[in-house]
């Protein structure tokens, strides 16, 4: 079987570094799905405005070609620990298809506009679902290692006079995206500076008793 794009997202996620690593964790992001001029037709969006919430079906777009491998190691058991991939949410699958749950928040010119994902910028979106509560929310299943281990958020030193060179509407989204800590989890405790690109953006960084501090802001230079 082959699968083309229906539709590519839009948004501020410009580098894999930093991208929320589960879908609703940051809703302050608004990312706008473009369809295709093939499939951006008015009749195939009929009735979608009365869902709240989407299912995005997509490709990890940037991943390397590897040889597949039977487990990974998830960040949230702290980048050392090695899980069967099929018990995990690693990116990096057999076929490279990620699944993911969305806020719908409005329809704009034929595009879809959505809060909480968690999606590359220009990634492809392959399929989209109408997520239905009745059947896709179980609130009492269990979540393997998910519920023994929660990320805790960290606290962000943001500069006034740095933070101010971020659009007002922008701000919220970014101080969200640095206080989830997106260091790699193997990377933890080493002491060094990290750079974060979002939107118009290049952020650096450091962490120094588990308080996110903003050294620097300038603008984004897309690296080839």
């Amino acid at each position: 079987m082959e699968i083309t794009p229906i539709a590519y997202i839009k948004n501020d996620y410009k580098e894999k570094f930093g991208i929320p690593r589960q879908s609703g964790i940051i809703d302050e992001v608004v990312s706008r799905i473009i369809f295709e001029k093939e499939y951006k037709r008015e009749d195939a969006l009929k009735g979608l405005e009365d869902y709240d919430y989407i299912w995005l079906i997509f490709g990890f777009s940037k991943n390397h070609e590897r040889p597949f491998c039977a487990t990974v190691k998830p960040p949230r058991l702290g980048g050392h620990e090695r899980m069967g991939v099929f018990a995990t949410r690693s990116p990096f699958r057999p076929n490279n298809l990620g699944l993911s749950s969305v806020r719908l928040i409005g329809i704009e010119d034929g595009d879809l506009l959505v809060k909480g994902a968690d999606l590359l910028d220009n990634t492809p979106i392959y399929d989209i679902k109408p997520y239905v509560a009745f059947s896709d929310a179980h609130m009492d299943a269990r979540s393997g290692f998910v519920d023994e281990r929660p990320w805790t958020n960290l606290k962000v030193d943001f500069p006034k006079e740095l933070l101010e060179r971020i659009p007002v509407e922008k701000q919220e989204a970014l101080l969200k995206v640095l206080s989830q800590d997106p260091r790699p989890a193997y990377d933890r405790g080493i002491d060094r500076e990290y750079k974060l690109a979002f939107g118009k953006w290049d952020i650096s960084f450091e962490i120094k008793d588990e308080i996110v501090v903003v050294t620097f802001v300038g603008d984004y230079i897309k690296q080839e």
